[in-house]
Order: structure tokens, then C-alpha cells, then sequence
């Protein structure tokens, strides 16, 4: 299979498993979480003590300290007794029951153990795992493929994967081969193509984005640079108290001029944006071309996901939780 066609089958496969996961949204409503439709309507009566969003058709839920599984219709299908576990990705989930990891199927059937401290979800075939105080990657049959020597490591996205060796970090393929040699001070993971990177010290290091090659594509110039998302990165002009937010394309262009107290990557076309500060902030949503499209008025937001955003308005105690459409518009709320 061509390094294209691999690609290709990697991005449906996640776009499947992204729109199953957004079929459905946690709700708590007399302490008992459930779910509700995109449309506001209960669909799986909130009768668990603690469940999470839906990941590759499957809901984590948990009872007293035990977790376990459920399926979109509500059935209970991996039962609540695993001490940890993590999301279903490409069909399974790592769970741990007593001081044994292994990975199980969507029925719960145990596929493998793996002699490991900790386990994590498949992504692109492959599973970081961490020995003693070095982590590698196994395949889908249990066998480590890249050996566990990284001083840390984090999930293969878009064909690369960022590792650390001592305090340098580069990107490795999928036979551990270093692409782009372990020269960063600190790097994170590929999005839409780019990854952005810091050059210099924490306190007075600038960042800038490099491509696959390991070349720069977007010098060292700003003073945070996070990842990019619909095709926009977001970027902050000053320090983390004081700075403002704004956003660039990929030609390192600002697009939308650093102005907000504190923002958020866009998603489905949406960046939720901030005034102020404390207990006086507000959240609201721009569009890719800087417009308030839902106005300052949360003091919770979320990103949008599949045409809906979890929010809350006023405080944590007597505020009001829910969610809102696209327009602004709460489809379903609870009153504290």
C-alpha cells in the first residue's frame, strides 16, 4: 500500500470514529449522567454514577472505582470491573485490572496481556506503552515494535510521532526510524501538516512551526504558537498573564489580530475567545475572520463538535450547564 493510500485509510478510519463519538453528549441530571441526541432529547436515561463521551461507539462509565463500557444504545456491554482504562481507539481499549494491563475488543474479549507500568489507545496501528521509566510501541498483536527507550513519547499522528531522548525531541516513522533527528527543545505533534516548536527557553523562547521535512516553515517569532485547526493556529502576543490571542494561516500571516484575553484553536469553523480576566472573564465564538458570532457570556466554554458546544453561564455552584447550537442557542440546559 502507498504511503498515500495509507494516509488515506488512516483519516477515514478517524473520521468514522470522530463522528460516532458525537452522536451522543453526557449529561448529569440529578447526579446520574445519561446522554442526549443533537437534538436535546434523552436518549440513554442517566442512570450511571459517571460516564464520559463516546469514543469509536463505546462510552466509558464508572461505578464506586471500577470502570467499564457501555454501547450507544445504553447496554452495559464491558462490565464495571477494571481498576483503569482508556477510550476505545481503532477498536480497542488498554484496561488494567489488579497490576495487569491488557487490551480488549468491543465485547470485552481480552486480546492480549502486556508486561508494561501503563497502557494507551491505539492510533494509526500503534500503541504507546510505557516500561519502567522508558516508553515504545506495540502493534495489534501484543508484539513491541519499537522498543520502549524514549524518555517520552506520545501518540503517531499524520504517519510521525514526536519522541524525547534525554531533553531533545524529534519525530519517529512507524519502524522508529528518526525522520526528524532529536534537535527541539521542545516540539509537539503534526496538525494539517505542520508542527509548532520553541526555540530558545521557556521564559523567553519563541515558537514557530517546521514541516515533515524537519525544515521551518513559519520562523521563530511568536511568543506562543499551539497547533493549527481548520486551517488557522492560534498565537499569543506577550506573556501568559498579560498577553492577547489572535491567529495566523499557514503562510505565518495574522489573520485575526492578537485582541483577546485568552482563546481556544478553531473547530467546525469556531474559536471560542475571551474578555477579561478572573471571575469577571466572558467566553464567546468568533468566526475564521475574527467576528463575534455568539456574544461574551459564558464563563465555561468548550469546542464545537459535530454542531454542538458544552457550556456554562454563571459559576460552578448556581450557574446554569448545557448545550448550544452553532447560533447560540441553548438546546438543552440544567439549572443548579
Amino acid at each position: 500500500m502507498s504511503r498515500l493510500a495509507s494516509f488515506t485509510l488512516i483519516c477515514l478510519v478517524f473520521a468514522v470514529e470522530f463522528l460516532e463519538a458525537q452522536n451522543l453528549y453526557p449529561v448529569s441530571i440529578d447526579r446520574k449522567d445519561g446522554f442526549i441526541d443533537k437534538s436535546g432529547e434523552i436518549v440513554i436515561q442517566p442512570t450511571f454514577q459517571k460516564a464520559y463521551p463516546f469514543r469509536n461507539g463505546m462510552a466509558r462509565i464508572k461505578v464506586g472505582a471500577k470502570s467499564g463500557f457501555i454501547d450507544e444504545s445504553g447496554k452495559v456491554v464491558v462490565p464495571t470491573k477494571y481498576d483503569k482504562v482508556t477510550d476505545y481507539s481503532e477498536g480497542l481499549a488498554a484496561v488494567k485490572k489488579g497490576a495487569k494491563w491488557m487490551y480488549i475488543d468491543k465485547k470485552g474479549k481480552k486480546l492480549f496481556d502486556i508486561e508494561c507500568n501503563f497502557a494507551f489507545g491505539f492510533k494509526e496501528g500503534l500503541a504507546r506503552v510505557q516500561v519502567g521509566s522508558f516508553l515504545g510501541y506495540v502493534d495489534k498483536s501484543g508484539a513491541i515494535v519499537i522498543q520502549p527507550k524514549y524518555h517520552g513519547a506520545y501518540d503517531f499522528k499524520e504517519g510521525l510521532a514526536r519522541v524525547r531522548i534525554n531533553n531533545k525531541w524529534g519525530f519517529i516513522d512507524a519502524k522508529g526510524n528518526f525522520v526528524i533527528p532529536p534537535t527541539f527543545d521542545l516540539v509537539w505533534d503534526f496538525n494539517e501538516g505542520l508542527a509548532n516548536f520553541r526555540q530558545g527557553s521557556d521564559a523567553n523562547g519563541k515558537w514557530g512551526f517546521i514541516n515533515k521535512d524537519g525544515d521551518v516553515s513559519i520562523e521563530a517569532k511568536f511568543d506562543k504558537a499551539f497547533y493549527f485547526s481548520d486551517g488557522r493556529a492560534l498565537i499569543r502576543k506577550g506573556d501568559f498573564k498579560t498577553g492577547k490571542y489572535g491567529f495566523i494561516n499557514k503562510q505565518g500571516a495574522v489573520v485575526v489580530k492578537p485582541q483577546f484575553d485568552g482563546a481556544y484553536n478553531f473547530h467546525e469553523g469556531m474559536a471560542n475567545v475571551a474578555e477579561g480576566h478572573g471571575k469577571r472573564r466572558k467566553w464567546g465564538y468568533i468566526n475564521k475572520s475574527g467576528k463575534i458570532v455568539i456574544n461574551n457570556q459564558f464563563s465555561f466554554p468548550s469546542d464545537f463538535r459535530n454542531g454542538l458546544a458544552k457550556v456554562r453561564v454563571g459559576s460552578f455552584l448556581t450557574g446554569v450547564d448545557g448545550y448550544v447550537d452553532q447560533q447560540g442557542n441553548f438546546i438543552w440546559k440544567r439549572q443548579k
